[in-house]
Parts: C-alpha cells; structure tokens; sequence
C-alpha cells in the first residue's frame, strides 16, 4: 500500500472548478461555427483532459504507483476497445440500413 498524501477539500473545489469550466466551453464549443472534425478532436482532448482529471483526483490515481495506475488504464483501454467492437456491426447495420432506397 502506498502512502497517500492528503487531499484537502480545496483540491476537491479546484477540481470540480476546473471541471465545470470544461464543460462550460464543451457546451460553447456545440454551438461555435466549426467543421465537424475541428469539433469532434476538440471535443475529445477535453473528454480526455475531464477523464483524467477525474481519475487522478477522485479515484485517488494521483498518488498510486505507476504500476497500479497502468493496470487501471490498460483495463479501461481494453474494455473501450471490447465495446467498441460490439458497438460497430451494429452501427454498420443501421447506416445500411438508412442507404436503402424504397
């Protein structure tokens, strides 16, 4: 077990700033003239930014050893990539299915 630095209440109050903030420019962001694919990169780096905030304040991975975080990361990594998989004959079904003409 590793030892564990104290995280203060203000961490908690930054975090959750710094969260709200991202989401406040997410929602800015859908409505800004853009392309689609300038949004969906922008979209995604602070998906990626809010996720890892998350898991290092929240689920404590701050402070864990590198070991410990890999695992976590690598096991979220693969279960992506298993749901991913699943997800896409379906969505391949469904955009046939919207090709077909009557």
């Amino acid at each position: 077990m590793t030892e564990h630095a104290d995280v203060g209440l203000k961490t908690y109050w930054v975090t959750w700033g710094i969260l709200l903030g991202l989401t406040l420019v997410m929602v800015g962001l859908d409505q800004a003239p853009m392309s689609r694919q300038l949004f969906v990169v922008l979209m995604l780096a602070a998906m990626l930014v809010k996720a890892t905030l998350i898991a290092g304040t929240f689920m404590h991975l701050r402070v864990e050893r590198v070991a410990f975080v890999l695992m976590v990361v690598v096991g979220l990594f693969v279960n992506s990539l298993i749901l991913f998989g699943l997800i896409v004959p379906d969505a391949f079904r469904i955009l046939e299915m919207n090709q077909v003409t009557p």
